[in-house]
């Protein structure tokens, strides 16, 4: 039973401890609470050596004065004998209601005793307190040397008084302990002051956290930085870019919906009406036919869901950027290698233009790669039969160039600005491309930071080249 209320208390006070720590407000007022107590501590330490010293200072005064009045009490008498009639002043001034103990001497010079304690012990310096060990009690002494007048030229006698401790330790408690009352009424007004400030300062926080709560599922606008603190605009901030990504990320998502359903809607329909005929037809020829054209039209969906994705994955705050570094001459090279089966089919001359030098660029590795296979695949698709397709990298200066050159029928300069929107096609290409090749390979260079721009290749055609940082 002990050892499971023993376990219950420790559980209680782990979950007590992780609410402090996980609240801002309380994590905040220990922080300012634990300063000021660490503040306080190293102020009453000071307190206490300041109050010890002006209890000494002021016993030493009051040694001294008793010391004096002693000394001017001491005469000698018409037989030329040394006289101290102590006088009731000398000690009284001790008597602070502590119950001190005065003890007193004087000797002459040449060491006979006077008045007062034979084995008082005298300090090592005049006019300064000491403190020493006399009979069972530490006291604080004082000696003054006093010239006396029918003693001679040198003539003096030499005052030690010395008293108990009792009224300078109350004097020392009593200053030390108002200091401590200060300070403690001190702590718990800046306390109550720091309560008040984090309730008014986290105000705010409040406020931005009820906004973001009271805002509907599909509100991303822009929260107003002015209505927290400036410390706290700078996480308004990053919240409205948060926000933005957000929006770019679901309108890249309804964008892409609105697309595949576009332009899946027509060949999906042409598939089914294919499979239909070829299903209703008994000639044997007729149905091969029918079946060629659906194969051709289900090449071209799946052509086109893969450009779709492809598209998807380019647009800006569809997925986390990842940043590869690459070598585009041996990215092309593998691109090439992929597509060369293609290129020979229809006997086109495909090469690869390179110092041999790797060529550096950072950025997504595998949207790098479709723009590549786009670009390529874009050249043998409009190059027609025997012709060739050329691929070029070379570094120049900061940059990486890479270039793509066919002899087909090129683009007319009119319509190049055009090229790059999704779905454009030109009047007069062949029906089975999907428009989405160049608007693939515009989007994966402007997240990678580069350039594209199309011209005139030599002795007709098309050249496409690139811009990306090197690095």
């Amino acid at each position: 039973m002990r050892n499971d209320e023993s376990r219950q208390r420790k559980g209680r006070l782990r979950r007590a401890v992780a609410r402090l720590t996980s609240s801002l407000r309380a994590q905040l007022f220990a922080w300012v609470v634990l300063t000021l107590i660490g503040a306080i501590c190293i102020n009453l330490y000071l307190s206490f050596r300041s109050a010890n010293a002006t209890s000494d200072l002021v016993t030493d005064h009051t040694l001294l004065a008793s010391a004096r009045v002693i000394a001017e009490a001491v005469h000698v008498d018409p037989s030329g004998t040394v006289q101290a009639d102590i006088p009731p002043a000398a000690l009284e001034m001790f008597d602070t209601g502590y119950g001190d103990r005065v003890f007193y001497q004087v000797v002459t010079a040449w060491g006979n005793l006077v008045a007062g304690y034979p084995d008082l012990p005298q300090p090592k310096k005049e006019q300064v307190g000491e403190d020493i060990a006399f009979r069972a009690d530490q006291v604080r002494v004082m000696m003054l040397n006093q010239p006396i007048v029918g003693l001679g030229e040198d003539g003096t006698v030499s005052v030690t008084v010395a008293v108990t401790h009792n009224s300078q330790y109350a004097m020392r408690r009593r200053l030390w302990l108002s200091d401590f009352t200060k300070q403690l009424v001190l702590v718990l007004l800046a306390g109550l002051v720091t309560i008040i400030g984090l309730q008014r300062g986290l105000t705010p926080v409040l406020r931005l956290r009820d906004a973001v709560r009271e805002r509907g599922r599909q509100r991303l606008d822009p929260l107003e930085p002015d209505m927290v603190q400036s410390e706290l605009r700078p996480l308004v901030h990053a919240l409205n870019d948060h926000m933005e990504r957000v929006q770019n990320q679901m309108a890249a998502q309804r964008r892409f919906v609105s697309n595949a359903a576009h332009q899946l809607r027509t060949p999906l329909a042409l598939i089914s009406t294919q499979a239909s005929v070829a299903a209703r037809e008994d000639d044997n020829a007729r149905r091969d036919e029918a079946l060629t054209a659906l194969r051709s039209s289900t090449r071209q969906v799946t052509r086109l869901a893969s450009q779709l994705l492809t598209l998807s994955r380019a647009e800006p705050g569809s997925r986390r950027p990842r940043s590869d570094t690459i070598d585009l001459v041996a990215t092309a090279r593998q691109v090439l290698e992929t597509l060369a089966e293609e290129a020979l089919r229809r006997n086109i001359d495909l090469g690869l233009e390179a110092d041999g030098a790797p060529v550096h660029v950072e950025g997504d590795g595998t949207m790098l790669r479709e723009m590549l296979v786009n670009l390529v695949d874009n050249a043998l698709r409009y190059t027609p039969a025997n012709g060739r397709v050329t691929v070029g990298v070379r570094r120049d200066g900061g940059d990486a160039v890479l270039w793509v050159e066919d002899n087909g029928p090129g683009i007319p300069e009119a319509e190049r600005g055009q090229v790059f929107e999704r779905f454009y096609r030109i009047i007069g290409t062949e029906p089975e491309g999907s428009g989405l090749g160049l608007a693939i390979v515009r989007e994966v260079v402007d997240g990678a930071g580069g350039t594209i721009a199309l011209s005139d290749a030599t002795g007709g055609g098309l050249l496409v080249t690139v811009r990306l940082p090197a690095v």
